[in-house]
């Protein structure tokens, strides 16, 4: 018997739907491009070198800033005043600033952004020893033995030659070379910012008279700040306190 012909006749295939007529794409194509819109930016040592760039503009703007208001007469009626609370805030400002990029940098994946703290923290010092200057120069007329009895008998001032001297000692050994000497105990001299950034508010709100709502807010964001490494904190008390139970058995 005859087969039909519409049963079993083969159907030609177009050209389109030929599987050699279609190119199949390139697979290195497809991941290159979808690995390209995966990947968050990432900061490289070019944008760390204009990051401390851009640092440097603005604390020598400042800093310029500083010298004309103090030769134009800007600081108002009590210029060296005026001229005491600029450097101290500027001190204050930078030293927050270093806790505030290591939370940052670790928010935004951002590695590379650790590598602009130490310069930060080195204008902070930059502009203590201004502050400290100011007023051993203006206030004290260079008397090296009143100023160290000014500290002693002042609460405020020991508190803000306290946080002095730690930024003293932070800049001192922030060189990679002494910090590869040092070992663990480096970490452990650089964990005494977090007193320091404790000190130094307490120490500005203690030194004004009146408009105390600015000091109570940079020691509000002090401790909104050591909060953030509450861990850290807390680790080294403990070890703090281990160690000294054990040398006093």
């Amino acid at each position: 018997m005859a087969l039909s012909p519409t049963q079993h006749s083969p159907v030609p295939q177009s050209s389109s739907q030929s599987p050699r007529a279609k190119a199949a794409p390139s697979p290195t194509k497809n991941s290159g491009a979808a690995a390209s819109r995966r990947s968050p930016f990432r900061l490289q040592p070019r944008h760390v070198f204009w990051l401390k760039v851009v640092i440097h503009v603005v604390s020598l703007g400042f800093f310029a800033q500083m010298v004309w208001l103090t030769v134009s007469g800007g600081f108002g009626a009590d210029p060296i005043q005026g001229l005491h609370h600029f450097t101290g805030k500027a001190a204050l400002n930078t030293l927050l600033l270093t806790l505030v990029i290591s939370p940052v940098a670790k928010a935004l994946k951002q590695g590379m952004l650790m590598k602009v703290r130490r310069l930060v923290g080195l204008y902070s010092f930059f502009w203590a020893v201004l502050h400290v200057m100011g007023y051993l120069v203006l206030d004290l007329n260079l008397n090296w033995s009143l100023l160290a009895s000014e500290i002693v008998s002042r609460p405020y001032l020991s508190l803000g030659a306290v946080s002095w001297f730690i930024l003293l000692a932070l800049t001192l050994t922030s060189f990679s070379a002494i910090q590869q000497k040092m070992g663990k105990t480096w970490q452990k001299l650089h964990n005494w910012v977090y007193l320091a950034v404790l000190l130094a508010p307490i120490h500005y709100y203690w030194s004004v008279k009146s408009g105390l709502l600015e000091p109570a807010l940079y020691i509000a964001a002090s401790l909104a700040l050591l909060a953030l490494r509450y861990r850290t904190l807390s680790r080294g008390l403990s070890l703090f306190t281990a160690r000294r139970r054990t040398s006093q058995r």
